[in-house]
């Protein structure tokens, strides 16, 4: 009479067969996240200059605080950069330090700051420098300053460059009796006499000029004291990197 088959098989020896598949399952899902922890490391420094790009031009996050340095974009994203465009970030580094010596030999360094941001190099003229309280007028020695510093623009590097003049204002309202009734209208004056002042009486190229007036709604500090509504009075002149420029009008 045959043996009865044993109603247990015995195990085979070492792991279990599905072992080897969970095993190369987890292999590969801990390379996929190594890849995506791999990718995630340069798309943050890009986030951030993107991030950074926000502030400068919207005033949110951090209380409006725009940048001073282009760090991440000329660093972060240098790889992404074009040879013509490396060149350009050269040029404007070179004119912001010999705008910084000018403006130091002036003991103008408090009024009239250098930076470059995402937009290109920016010239902040703290409202004292060139106007009276609530007027639009240029003041004489806002003149010669106007006067040096277009120099500098009519240089080879920048002679094709165009420029934006933005002017801002504080939250304090203006009286609506005068020729300037609102802060949109005050700010717009402003920086239209700083291109009126560069074209008519220094004769630079009209079509390299675009003015923008924002009022009081692009901060670059909150408006809570007299010192920081002091830096919110101000006139920005960009002088715009290649791709900032938008087209013009036929």
């Amino acid at each position: 009479m045959a043996r009865r088959r044993s109603s247990q098989e015995e195990p085979k020896a070492g792991a279990p067969e599905w072992m080897t598949t969970y095993g190369d399952m987890v292999t590969l899902l801990l390379c996929f996240f190594v890849l995506l922890f791999s990718f995630s490391t340069v798309d943050a420094q890009k986030f951030q200059a993107i991030m950074q790009s926000f502030q400068g031009s919207l005033g949110i996050l951090d209380s409006g605080t725009a940048i001073e340095t282009d760090q991440f974009i000329t660093e972060a994203m240098k790889e992404d950069l074009t040879t013509n465009q490396r060149q350009e970030l050269e040029d404007f580094r070179k004119l912001q330090e010999v705008l910084e010596e000018y403006l130091e030999s002036y003991n103008l360094e408090s009024d009239v700051l250098v930076s470059q941001e995402n937009a290109g190099l920016v010239l902040r003229f703290q409202d004292n420098v060139l106007f009276d309280p609530g007027r639009a007028e240029l003041k004489p020695r806002s003149k010669e300053i106007l006067k040096d510093i277009s120099a500098f623009l009519q240089t080879p590097e920048f002679l094709e460059k165009s420029i934006r003049i933005e002017g801002h204002t504080d939250t304090v309202k203006v009286n609506p009796s005068s020729l300037y009734p609102t802060n949109w209208e005050l700010s717009a004056g402003r920086a239209s006499n700083v291109v009126r002042y560069l074209i008519e009486d220094l004769s630079l190229a009209p079509e390299r000029f675009s003015i923008s007036g924002y009022g009081e709604y692009h901060p670059i500090a909150p408006n809570d004291t007299a010192e920081n509504k002091s830096k919110n009075r101000r006139v920005d002149v960009v002088i715009l990197r290649s791709e900032y420029i938008t087209s013009k009008p036929k």
